[in-house]
């Protein structure tokens, strides 16, 4: 019986595949970000989708601005200021007035981005740059929180969404009785939980049918549009996986001294911005360490700081603010993670 003769399949180099341009890598995160935010309009209506448009466009706009003014080539194609303004109007409530989205949406880009020189040379994340301003700026409009499953949400605006600078709109309250909302509580399950003693089940917040943000609401959905991003190599899931282990640790130890007083592991991972912040977030390419053990010390302080400020601060949400602290110490934590090169040898100082 003839055997068949070995085929060897002979190419040219180079070996090595070209790796993904920043648009290719911007364009799939907004893939990814395209569920959620269906979901988003889903939940909150027509209020969600002007929000959205209203950020993303401020952000293509200032970019657009400052690079007439810097004369600098068109950097809009990149699609990353595309994220910077869904990533923030899915940090922020449904009802959140237009006009203050704008302002944020250009302080995004302007102070977040622009200010460090553009893409590849900020050390914070735009979008929680934007985020912070809005969070000092309008304290009140950031922390009203509107209801989900509105029955007229497709054909209705929420009346703060339309509300003229400095006026005041209809109180969410009074509008959610006007559509017939039941059982309707203006508390995210953090506030409940802060301030109430009332910790919200696990599951609802897992699927995300619990007031919040309007784009923070599914851990689920969250998970699994970030498993697309580790699918493509497009998301370390160390970064993520870091935050949450840190989180969790955190949150364990607390409620091991006081099951009664402290919220388990599991509502703190699943309440919030915590997931939607450690998946997209604190990922930022950019922004966080690159070497494995900053990575991993990187993320634990996240999680860490973020359960702390939410037990002991004043604030109910602080993952936004553990992200930048953290931003702002990747240069200290990289200088002290540099992995040692290979065959090389730890100074040995003489003793005197």
């Amino acid at each position: 019986m003839a055997k068949t003769p070995l085929k060897i399949d002979l190419r040219t180099s180079p070996y090595i595949r070209k790796a993904p341009s920043v648009p290719q890598i911007m364009r799939n995160v907004v893939y990814a970000l395209l569920p959620i935010a269906a979901y988003a309009i889903y939940q909150f209506g027509i209020s969600a989708l002007a929000l959205m448009c209203t950020t993303i466009l401020a952000c293509i706009g200032t970019e657009a601005l400052f690079n007439k003014l810097s004369n600098k080539k068109n950097t809009i194609v990149d699609f990353s200021a595309v994220i910077t303004g869904l990533l923030l109007g899915m940090t922020l409530p449904a009802g959140f007035p237009l006009w203050m989205a704008a302002v944020a949406g250009f302080t995004a880009i302007a102070m977040g981005k622009t200010l460090f020189g553009g893409l590849g040379f900020n050390i914070f994340n735009p979008a929680l740059v934007g985020r912070a301003f809005i969070q000092a700026a309008f304290p009140v409009s950031i922390t009203t929180w509107t209801p989900a499953l509105a029955s007229d949400r497709f054909i209705e605006f929420i009346p703060s969404t339309l509300a003229l600078p400095f006026m005041k709109p209809l109180a969410t309250a009074e509008w959610s009785q006007q559509v017939a909302i039941d059982g309707f509580t203006g508390a995210t399950p953090l506030a409940l939980m802060k301030f109430q003693g009332i910790f919200t089940d696990s599951y609802d917040l897992f699927l995300g049918s619990v007031a919040g943000s309007t784009g923070e609401t599914s851990s689920l959905l969250i998970l699994i549009c970030g498993a697309y991003l580790m699918a493509r190599k497009m998301l370390d899931w160390r970064i993520p996986a870091a935050v949450l282990f840190g989180a969790a640790v955190t949150s364990e130890f607390f409620y091991f001294m006081d099951p009664s007083h402290y919220p388990s592991p599991a509502f703190m991972l699943f309440s919030g911005g915590l997931m939607f912040a450690a998946v997209f977030m604190a990922s930022d390419m950019v922004a966080s360490p690159v070497t494995p053990l900053g990575i991993f010390v990187f993320g634990c302080l996240v999680g860490f700081l973020t359960i702390i400020i939410r037990l002991f601060g004043g604030l109910t949400e602080a993952v936004m603010y553990a992200i930048l602290f953290a931003n702002a110490a990747t240069p200290i934590i990289e200088s002290y993670t540099q992995p040692r090169i290979y065959g090389a040898r730890k100074k040995i100082q003489e003793k005197s």
